[in-house]
């Protein structure tokens, strides 16, 4: 019997609407797993989830017969309709509209996962727009800036 096999690492990065800083420690210790649930029902296997109040990193395996648009997708409107439930104060919740998406080798996983499982201590020193850009200059990923912060 023939096989489609594949092992994609995808290292998906968004912020909250305007970098609002209002993913509280409470929050995101039910956010992550929840986000971690979604990926899996997508057939998206999770490896770390993480992030600060104003962002997260979602490191995965891509299904081979889902889109990373499409993933992105269901992980950001799933997540935003459960944010919005966990209180009035986030009644208004929404990600930004965008989103950044970087391939991870095999090789490097680990170090992505530590890197992500290190977010607080990172951003005691950096804003996400600070490290946004530093992704995208080392992935030589083109961008506007006019339009990268929506």
């Amino acid at each position: 019997m023939p096989q489609s096999l594949s092992r994609v690492l995808v290292h998906l990065i968004f912020s909250t609407k305007n970098r609002e800083p209002v993913l509280s420690p409470a929050i995101r210790d039910e956010l992550f797993p929840y986000l971690a649930v979604v990926l899996s029902n997508d057939g998206c296997p999770p490896v770390r989830v993480g992030g600060v109040a104003d962002h997260v990193h979602l490191l995965f395996g891509l299904s081979r017969t889902r889109s990373i648009a499409d993933v992105v997708e269901n992980v950001k409107t799933s997540s935003s309709k459960w944010v919005k439930t966990r209180g009035p104060v986030l009644a208004h919740f929404h990600w930004q509209c965008g989103y950044g998406a970087f391939s991870v080798s095999s090789s490097n996983a680990d170090a992505v996962a530590e890197y992500i499982a290190r977010q607080e201590e990172h951003h005691r020193t950096r804003t996400f727009q600070d490290e946004y850009r530093e992704f995208l200059a080392r992935h030589e990923v083109e961008y506007d800036e006019r339009y990268v912060w929506d």
